[in-house]
């Protein structure tokens, strides 16, 4: 899509949400709104979390840490509190990138600040959620997240809308800055209904020795999501890799990719993504730029339609500015192979079940660094969607 060309009807979503008090704890949420931050990796019990972040369409309604070595604010109190985060402020990415990026500078309402103290081991992860409950409302939030020199950081970030919204606008604009030898783990879970157009808009920068890890899942998807972050690994042995989980189902189409930029000696990249669709279009994207020797990087895109009518198109993009780069691609898209099913029929299995656990385990993708509650979260959220859409 060129940058200024807009695909959407703009006019058709309300600028205009109403205020929202402020929550104490996330229990008070309803019943009914607390399984829905659930299936987005939201515990509002903060069982084996760090602290939490909630923003009701344009009202931040809960924002606390309980952890010293880190801190979590909305992003318009974090600019208050720091002159403004000039340092950080539109550097990982340009305001002018698109009709979005100008949106969300124009209309901003809040976001969040979360950032490791140097040296910081945070134990457990952060919890944000942008969550609507307002039918055809836009949001558009600026996030910046940063982890100190020689930290340990992972948020979960969960984006989702109450029971009766069924269409709207999410544009988010995201920087991520990680410091010298620190490792920020990034995990993104997507729960949207059917009619929803969402925009994020991501940069990242990677100082020496520092790792970033993305883990994006949506099984949940709206009708038009479209997102391409790029890492740019400015440091000698700086490390970027990006994990996706991707359904897709009638109606629905899924822009997604990931860009990673190689600049210095040991810098390492890998970008993998899963793809399910049920009948709708999913365009899995990748471009790894190698820009100096001694780097390493490697795509991988895998599959799999479900649907006549469904539609996948893998477009890896390899691109060496240098002699000594060693960069890979692999793509694979087809249909579940008959001989699977039929292995598993031959051992009491019914069709409609083979094909639900060989969707599962397609879609079961093993993402490094995942806490072992969450992860158990996803995988009944994938039995959930499985057979719903098989």
């Amino acid at each position: 899509m060129a940058q200024d060309e807009v695909d959407l009807d703009l006019k058709r979503f309300r600028e205009e949400a109403p205020e929202h008090p402020q929550l104490e704890d996330l229990t008070q949420l309803s019943p009914e709104d607390r399984e829905i931050l659930l299936k987005a990796g939201i515990d509002p019990m903060e069982t084996e979390r760090s602290g939490s972040f909630l923003q009701m369409d344009h009202s931040v309604v809960h924002c606390r840490t309980h952890f010293e070595g880190v801190e979590i604010l909305s992003i318009t109190e974090a600019r208050k509190r720091y002159n403004g985060l000039n340092e950080y402020w539109w550097k990982t990415i340009s305001a002018d990138k698109d009709v979005y990026t100008r949106r969300a500078e124009l209309h901003q309402e809040h976001g969040y600040f979360i950032r490791s103290q140097p040296g910081a081991q945070v134990l457990y992860p952060l919890q944000a959620c942008l969550y609507l409950t307002e039918d055809q409302i836009a949001q558009d939030v600026h996030n910046v997240i940063i982890a100190e020199e020689s930290s340990d950081l992972h948020v979960i970030t969960g984006c989702a809308t109450s029971a009766q919204v069924r269409s709207g606008l999410h544009v988010g604009v995201s920087e991520f800055y990680v410091k010298k030898g620190a490792k920020l783990t990034f995990t993104m879970i997507h729960n949207w209904p059917e009619e929803m157009a969402v925009r994020p808009r991501t940069g990242i920068w990677v100082e020496e020795g520092a790792t970033f890890i993305s883990n994006y899942i949506c099984l949940l998807p709206a009708k038009d999501l479209q997102m391409y972050p790029t890492a740019v690994l400015k440091g000698r042995g700086a490390v970027a890799t990006f994990n996706s989980i991707l359904l897709a189902k009638e109606r629905s189409l899924m822009d997604v990719g990931s860009r990673v930029v190689l600049q210095q000696e040991g810098c390492r990249a890998e970008v993998i993504s899963r793809a399910v669709t049920t009948g709708g279009k999913i365009i899995a994207r990748g471009h790894l730029i190698g820009e100096v020797p001694g780097v390493r990087a490697h795509l991988e895109c895998r599959g799999l339609i479900l649907n006549e009518k469904g539609v996948i198109r893998a477009i890896p993009e390899l691109e060496g500015r240098a002699a000594g780069v060693e960069m890979s691609h692999e793509a694979a898209v087809g249909k579940i192979a008959q001989e699977e099913i039929e292995y598993l029929m031959a051992r009491g299995l019914t069709e409609q079940e083979a094909t639900s656990l060989i969707v599962r385990g397609f879609l079961s993708l093993e993402i490094i660094g995942l806490p072992k509650a969450l992860k158990e979260e996803l995988d009944k959220l994938i039995e959930e969607t499985e057979k719903e859409t098989i």
